[in-house]
């Protein structure tokens, strides 16, 4: 049984709809919650970090693919 492009899509949709409806639900439930300065801190500090790691992870990506490292071995020599 093959599983259509068109069912795929139509999962991912409906599993995004639900994480939307469960962050929404949460959202209200925290209420009118402040943020700290060490909380402000630790949230930018998360994000460059993330950032950094996301960045320096596609940027060894996009150099192995044009050195030829992802190519198959050679087995002609």
């Amino acid at each position: 049984m093959r599983l259509t492009s068109g069912f795929l899509v139509g999962v991912a949709v409906v599993a995004v709809a639900i994480v939307i409806v469960v962050s929404v639900i949460n959202w209200g439930a925290v209420g009118d919650a402040g943020i700290s300065a060490n909380g402000w801190i630790a949230l930018i500090l998360g994000v460059l970090v993330t950032l950094a790691l996301g960045i320096g992870l596609m940027a060894l990506v996009f150099i192995s693919n044009r050195r030829g490292y992802d190519e198959p071995p050679d087995n002609d020599r």
